[in-house]
């Protein structure tokens, strides 16, 4: 609270300074014993309460110091002039008791009206005080308002950022995985193609062989629809939109994974094998980004795998836990977690691979972690590592 009351305004005017108090004292008990003279003089008595009054105007108006001056003068000029000289015979004994009353009297307002004006002051500094803490509550309040705006503003690009780092790590992926893309969707063509011809030569016969023409027809139709959706999960993938989360079955986002890596995995001599549980409750999720966590988990263990002696497997396993969590596992037999740096596998740019760019495994992570899931590895007994997912089941996922 401020302790500067010397400049602080008292009822519309500033506080006297310390002389002009006393000498308001002054003319105060001045103008009463005037008074009190002229009304002496025309036989009205009223000398005491016009010092009273001088007192308390003295005291209200300075303080303690000038009301006890006006009360000491107040007191001289009443014994002076409005009663038996002191130590008088006739003081002693009739006027005394006046006199003793109203010493105390011009006392006792002359304090009271000091400890008023002191309250005053200290009532009103105090309104003054709580104006400023007011004044700089609406300011820090406005400062936060700014500072949630802009965090908001900041939080919102570094999403964006991140759907775009994402988005460029699908399309990374997506270039390695080129010649493997062509193959996959050249097969059904091709075999399209060829149904489509043998279709076309059952019909050209001598005697059309319409079953044998529609039965090639029909392969060339289905294997038309393979390539498209194969073409679809592609394009999927190299879409670049806002992430949209609803139930999301993951054993089917598995297996579109499974089908759209098996050239790649072919090329490298690697098997998969999905062991996946029945009934699994659904997930609020993104679908495209559980794609590119499923699509980087999968390419990780055949890259661990293309140089390693032996057995090449995969095991995709899907199974729903008792504490509302959908556990994935992706176990591979390649050439395990690197020694002594487990988790450093997760941060950005951390890589193992001679063109790698270290930014799938953190991607897949902040999906996952966004998703309010953990992502983790573990090494096998039997050599190389199995990636660990956890997604809780809620219908509501966390922003």
């Amino acid at each position: 609270m401020d302790k500067d009351l010397s400049k602080r305004v008292f009822f519309g005017w500033p506080r006297a300074p310390v002389i002009a108090s006393y000498g308001v004292a002054v003319l105060s008990f001045a103008f009463a014993l005037l008074i009190a003279r002229l009304l002496d003089i025309h036989l009205v008595s009223a000398p005491v309460s016009l010092f009273l009054c001088a007192i308390m105007f003295s005291g209200w108006f300075g303080g303690t110091g000038p009301a006890l001056l006006a009360a000491s003068l107040s007191l001289l000029a009443f014994d002076y002039y409005f009663a038996t000289p002191l130590f008088s015979l006739a003081m002693e004994t009739r006027e005394l008791p006046r006199f003793i009353i109203f010493a105390l009297s011009a006392l006792f307002v002359g304090l009271l009206s000091a400890a008023q004006r002191r309250a005053t002051e200290s009532l009103r500094a105090t309104r003054d005080f709580l104006s400023r803490t007011v004044q700089e509550l609406r300011n820090t309040n406005e400062a936060l308002h700014t500072e949630y705006v802009e965090r908001e503003h900041a939080e919102a690009a570094l999403q964006q950022a991140q759907a775009d780092l994402a988005h460029v790590s699908r399309l990374t992926t997506m270039g390695e995985l080129t010649a493997s893309l062509a193959h996959e969707v050249n097969q059904p063509i091709t075999a399209a193609v060829t149904n489509a011809n043998t279709a076309v030569r059952w019909l050209n016969g001598e005697i059309p062989n319409i079953v044998e023409a529609r039965a090639a027809a029909i392969r060339s139709a289905k294997d038309g629809t393979r390539a498209a959706d194969i073409i679809g999960r592609i394009r999927l993938l190299f879409k670049k939109g806002t992430p949209e989360r609803k139930l999301v079955d993951v054993n089917e986002v598995i297996q579109e994974m499974i089908v759209l890596l098996q050239a790649e995995a072919t090329r490298y001599s690697v098997s998969i094998c999905a062991e996946l549980a029945e009934d699994l409750t659904q997930p609020m999720a993104d679908r495209v980004q559980l794609q590119q966590v499923f699509l980087n988990l999968i390419m990780n263990s055949i890259d661990a795998m293309k140089d390693v002696d032996g057995p090449r497997e995969i095991v995709i396993k899907s199974e729903q836990a008792e504490n509302d969590q959908l556990l994935v596992s992706v176990s591979d037999t390649g050439i395990g977690l690197p020694a002594q740096q487990a988790d450093a596998i997760f941060d950005a740019f951390f890589t193992t691979k001679l063109q790698g760019t270290g930014l799938g495994l953190s991607i897949s992570r902040s999906i996952i972690e966004s998703h309010g899931g953990r992502l983790w590895a573990d090494g096998n007994s039997t050599g190389g590592a199995t990636f660990h997912l956890a997604l809780p089941i809620k219908i509501e996922a966390p922003e």
